[in-house]
């Protein structure tokens, strides 16, 4: 089988190869996929996948990935965004509002879809410090990954009770459903945070 086709297939594929999944997820980590990080919270909620593993590859992925950007910002500035005015424009949006609420957009520039992978260039591009930075990112990847797991966990725990194997396809469903609400939510975020 080369890609599986129903989730009860890519289920068990995640199971003979969780090592490799476990890098993978890790990667997507450091850019804050929100997406791949529910399902792979939901794939623990079947035992494809080890919460207790994933909660420490997820945090270490998103502390890293931040932390990486936040030296790019901080090395680069802005110099090396003008081939791209559509990113500088929103990385100068949200310099501006690192200046003002570094503490709370720390904690919650994960969440959002079209901040999510400007902000840490951003914090690297402000006057906040690298300790600073450094700790508040520490707590924030943690709390992030905890939160994006543990929904995609307690989705998996709702919709097992609701279906059995016998309706794999409509569970693939209702994760799909899952996945593009929690996308139109990050969507709005977006939105409330640029008219801050």
């Amino acid at each position: 089988m080369i890609f599986p086709t129903d989730l009860a297939s890519f289920l068990e594929l995640l199971r003979l190869h969780g090592d490799e999944a476990y890098g993978l997820i890790f990667a997507f980590a450091a850019s804050h996929s929100l997406l791949l990080t529910l399902f792979a919270g939901y794939a623990s909620s079947t035992e494809a996948l080890n919460l207790g593993t994933l909660i420490p590859v997820v945090w270490a992925g998103s502390f890293l990935g931040d932390t990486i950007r936040f030296g790019i910002g901080r090395y680069f500035g802005t110099q090396w965004l003008s081939p791209f005015p559509r990113l500088l424009s929103s990385i100068q949006i949200v310099v501006r509002l690192v200046d003002r609420y570094y503490v709370w957009l720390i904690l919650l520039h994960r969440y959002p879809h079209g901040i999510r992978g400007v902000a840490g260039f951003a914090f690297g591009m402000s006057r906040l410090s690298w300790p600073t930075f450094l700790v508040f990112n520490f707590v924030a990847a943690g709390i992030w990954s905890g939160v994006v797991l543990a929904a995609g966990h307690a989705f998996g725990q709702i919709s097992e009770k609701l279906l059995n194997d016998a309706f794999s396809g409509i569970g693939m469903v209702m994760l799909i459903v899952f996945l593009a609400l929690s996308w139109v939510l990050s969507k709005k975020l977006e939105r409330i945070a640029e008219q801050s």
